[in-house]
C-alpha cells in the first residue's frame, strides 16, 4: 500500500502504531511512513498541542508526553485503547545545553534514553499482548553509534543507549512468550533538529563523511525503512537484535 520506498511495499491497514518522539525528527520520518502504509499512529511530544509545532500533524493522534515524568508516562498508557506496534523513538542529546559530565545531568539523560522506554513498555506491554497482528506485536528502540562506541561529548546519552541493546535483548526473553518482538535500530548520523547543531560544523561534518562508505548524512526515511521492515511479518523470526543504518560507518577499523 505504501509508495514511500520505491518498489518497496508495506501494508500496514488496521495496524495501531504509537511513535514516542514522533513530532519531530526521525520520529516523525517514521510515524509518516506508517501512515502512508494505512496505519493508524499515534505520536507524543513535549508541548501541549500539535498545533504548538507550526506544522501539520493532524494526520496524527497527538499526546503530550514528557519522559523524566513518570505520571506523564502512566497517562499516556492509559490514553492509548490498542496497541500493535511501539516506537520508542523519544530520546535527546543534551550536551547541546547542558554538561552531561555533571551527574544530575547524566542521570536525566539516562532517564530520557533509557529509563522512559522500559516503563513505557511496562505500562503497554499488557495492550501488546492483545494484539492480532500478523507476525506479532513488535516494539524497536532507537540506540546510536554511541551505543557501539565512546563518545565523549555525550557520557549520559551514550550509557543509555549503550543499555538499550541489553535491554532490547532482555525484554525480547521476556516478551517472547506473549508473542510479542523486541529490536532495535542503532541509527548513524541522521539529519535532524537533535544533530543541527553537529550539522552546523564542517569539520565534524566532513571528518564524518571521510569514513562513511556511502558519503551521505542519514535522512529519517533511511531509519523508516528499516523499522517497517521490522514490525512486518517479513521479520517475524527476529527478535533482540539491533541492526545497524549508518551509512556503513561502524564498519572501518
Amino acid at each position: 500500500m505504501s509508495n514511500t520506498f520505491p518498489s518497496v511495499q508495506f501494508d500496514y491497514r488496521g495496524a495501531r502504531v504509537l511513535v514516542t518522539g514522533g513530532s519531530n525528527g526521525i520520529g516523525e520520518g517514521i510515524a509518516r511512513a506508517y501512515l502512508a502504509a494505512g496505519a493508524e499512529v499515534t505520536i507524543t511530544g513535549t508541548r501541549a498541542r500539535a498545533e504548538d509545532y507550526g506544522k501539520d500533524l493532524g494526520a496524527f493522534t497527538y499526546l503530550p508526553m514528557t519522559a523524566t515524568d513518570n505520571g506523564s508516562l502512566e497517562r499516556l498508557a492509559k490514553s492509548i485503547p490498542a496497541l500493535d506496534i511501539l516506537i520508542n523513538n523519544a530520546g535527546g542529546v543534551l550536551a547541546n545545553r547542558k554538561d552531561e559530565w555533571q551527574p544530575e545531568v547524566f542521570e536525566e539523560a539516562v532517564a530520557i534514553n533509557l529509563t522512559s522506554n522500559y516503563r513505557l513498555v511496562s505500562l503497554l506491554k499488557p495492550k501488546l499482548e492483545q494484539s492480532s497482528l500478523p507476525g506479532g506485536a513488535s516494539i524497536v528502540g532507537m540506540a546510536s553509534l554511541s551505543s557501539l562506541f565512546g563518545v565523549e561529548m555525550v557520557p549520559g546519552y551514550g550509557t543509555a543507549k549503550t543499555g538499550l541493546l541489553g535491554l532490547t535483548r532482555v525484554l525480547a526473553l521476556r516478551c517472547a512468550r506473549d508473542n510479542i518482538r523486541v529490536n532495535a535500530i542503532a541509527c548513524g548520523l541522521i539529519e535532524s533538529n537533535m544533530t543541527e547543531v553537529m550539522l552546523d560544523i564542517p569539520e565534524m561534518v566532513q571528518s564524518h563523511l571521510e569514513r562513511t562508505p556511502l558519503k551521505r548524512l542519514g535522512k529519517p526515511l533511511d531509519i523508516a525503512g528499516p523499522t517497517l521492515f521490522l514490525t512486518s511479518p517479513a521479520a517475524q523470526y527476529m527478535t533482540g537484535q539491533t541492526i545497524v543504518v549508518d551509512g556503513g560507518y561502524s564498519i572501518q577499523g
